[in-house]
């Protein structure tokens, strides 16, 4: 049973939200919160496996919210609600720890597969955000003159990518590969100085842009 917490200021969404969720057989909504302080409180408390975590919270914002339920409560994935698709919202979003990021306008067809998808920690973007990204990515490989910048990896490297980007920690990593976390740690510069990334949020964004992660 996958255990979810829905944090939205507007009674109508989570009444929405819940109404959609608890069709589900494997799902169970335990919380509701109407403010962002509310949502992190619930969650040190609830120990949810997904929170439902509108961006644009009183009180308390949602990528605020977020970073501290993500701190606090390791385990629980945050999907964020939002009516913004733009990527900024995106990177700050991921950097604040969330797993998925789903548009208001999609979210009745969409947010069944985005708990399914964060509850086993993968990644999940509405398909239209996703889409934006790989045009996004597109538009910059042809201004620098490059071709597929993924092919500069080598096999080892394109399988820690993976594990990293379904959010997965150096040490998990080299427990999956038999490895050493030294060598992951080496690898993981590695990529990112390959692909210029900088920071774990940039590399979930090229996973998803290369679909290597959905």
């Amino acid at each position: 049973m996958i255990r979810i917490l829905v944090a939205d200021d507007h009674g109508i969404v989570r009444r929405g939200l819940k109404s959609i969720l608890s069709d589900q057989a494997n799902m169970r909504v335990v919380g509701e919160a109407s403010d962002g302080r509310t949502a992190v409180r619930l969650a040190a408390e609830l120990k949810p496996d997904v929170v439902i975590m509108d961006i644009a919270m009183p009180q308390l914002n949602g990528i605020e919210a977020t970073s501290r339920i993500v701190q606090d409560s390791p385990g629980t994935s945050v999907i964020i609600l939002s009516m913004h698709s733009d990527e900024s919202y995106l990177i700050r979003t991921l950097t604040a720890g969330a797993r998925g990021y789903i548009l208001k306008e999609t979210a009745e067809d969409e947010v069944v597969s985005a708990v399914l998808a964060t509850a086993r920690n993968k990644s999940y973007f509405s398909p239209s955000i996703a889409a934006t990204l790989v045009d996004d990515y597109l538009r910059q490989l042809r201004e620098r003159g490059v071709t597929d910048s993924y092919d500069l990896l080598t096999g080892r490297e394109k399988e820690i990518l993976q594990l990293l980007a379904e959010g997965k920690s150096n040490k998990e990593v080299a427990s999956a590969l038999n490895l050493s976390v030294y060598t992951v740690d080496t690898h993981r510069s590695r990529i990112m100085q390959k692909l210029d990334l900088h920071n774990t949020a940039e590399l979930v964004l090229y996973a998803v842009r290369k679909k290597i992660i959905w």
